[in-house]
C-alpha cells in the first residue's frame, strides 16, 4: 500500500460518515489516475425516505443476517451508490480502483467487474464468501488494507 491509498481511504471513513444506515456505515471512493471520480455511501435511493427517518431498519427487524438478502432493504450499496454516480454523470470508471470501507458483497462484486474497475482496496470484511469468487475469476484485484500497526506507506 502507498500514501495515495491511505489518502483515498481516509475519504472512504469520512464519505461512510454520511450515511443513513441505521446498521453500518460505509463509504466508497473510485479513483483513476489518482483523481477521485466519484464517491458513494450507503443509504436510500433519492426522493426516499432513509431508515433513520423511518425510524426503523426493515432488516433488523425481519431479522435479516448480514451478507444475506440484499435485496431486502431500503438502502443502496455505498459501491453501487459510486457506480451509478459515475453512470449518472457519464464519467468512464474503465480501469478505475475502488476504494471501500468493506468488502464489497456478490451484489456489488458484479457491478464492479462489469463496470471495468480493476482493482478495489476495502478495510473491514463483510460476510460474503460468494462475493469472492466474482474476483477471483474476472481477474478484478481485491487487496485488503492493512490494519493500522500493519501499514508502511510508500509514495
Amino acid at each position: 500500500m502507498n500514501k495515495w491509498d491511505h489518502r483515498f481511504m481516509e475519504m472512504c471513513r469520512l464519505t461512510a460518515t454520511w450515511s443513513s444506515c441505521v446498521r453500518r456505515q460505509i463509504g466508497s471512493v473510485i479513483v483513476k489516475d489518482k483523481r477521485i471520480m466519484t464517491t458513494g455511501y450507503n443509504g436510500a435511493p433519492a426522493g426516499m425516505k432513509t431508515c433513520v427517518e423511518k425510524g426503523e431498519c426493515m432488516r433488523q427487524k425481519m431479522n435479516i443476517p448480514s451478507g444475506t438478502r440484499a435485496e431486502l432493504c431500503y438502502a443502496a450499496h455505498a459501491e453501487q451508490n459510486a457506480i451509478l454516480q459515475a453512470a449518472k454523470l457519464g464519467i468512464s470508471i474503465d480501469g478505475a480502483t475502488l476504494y471501500c470501507t468493506h468488502q464489497p458483497c456478490s451484489v456489488c462484486a458484479k457491478m464492479i467487474v462489469n463496470s471495468g474497475i480493476r482493482r478495489v482496496v476495502y478495510e473491514q470484511g463483510y460476510p460474503d464468501a460468494f462475493s469472492l469468487e466474482f474476483f477471483r475469476e474476472s481477474g478484478v484485484i481485491l487487496e485488503k488494507y492493512p490494519d493500522e500497526g500493519e501499514r508502511t506507506e510508500k509514495e
